[in-house]
């Protein structure tokens, strides 16, 4: 019995050694990124920029995290859009075709019901596969309290 504690301290004590001595370059070479172990996963990205390049950032972001070979079947996407974010889910918008694109695989699109009141927008202006919720701040709390990570792109 202490024959085999003795075997494995030394065995682990030389195992943290070799770390220690090892080429910090080849252990980052080796490194292929986060077990997925979780059953299912949740994000929500918080969209509230008009900016064309932070939208089209967040579309590609998602599309991205969808086609991760470690979370394929096992993720959950919302986009929830207010304040300048909402005119990229208009019908004004030239994002039509990568909305889509998200929502037949899945994705949540989801627009801000004070902003329409802010802005005297009707929901008659956004494409007709878009849902609405009361308040985009609730929404990320209620989602957030959930667990899901709320990014913002």
């Amino acid at each position: 019995m202490k024959r085999n504690l003795f075997v494995a301290l030394l065995t682990m004590f030389f195992s943290q050694a070799a770390l220690a001595t090892s080429d910090p370059f080849e252990l980052n070479r080796q490194y292929t990124g986060a077990e997925a172990t979780k059953e299912t996963y949740k994000a929500i990205y918080q969209l509230d920029s008009n900016d064309p390049k932070v939208i089209k950032k967040a579309l590609r972001n998602i599309k991205n995290l969808m086609e991760d070979p470690r979370l394929v079947g096992r993720v959950q996407v919302e986009i929830i859009a207010y304040a300048g974010g909402t005119e990229a889910l208009m019908l004004t918008s030239e994002h039509e075709a990568a909305l889509r694109e998200l929502v037949s695989k899945g994705v949540i699109v989801a627009q801000c019901l004070n902003t329409l009141k802010e802005r005297k927008l009707e929901k008659s202006q956004f494409f007709d596969f878009i849902a609405f919720v009361p308040s985009a701040n609730g929404e990320l709390v209620i989602r957030g309290a959930e667990g899901w990570v709320i990014v913002k792109p």
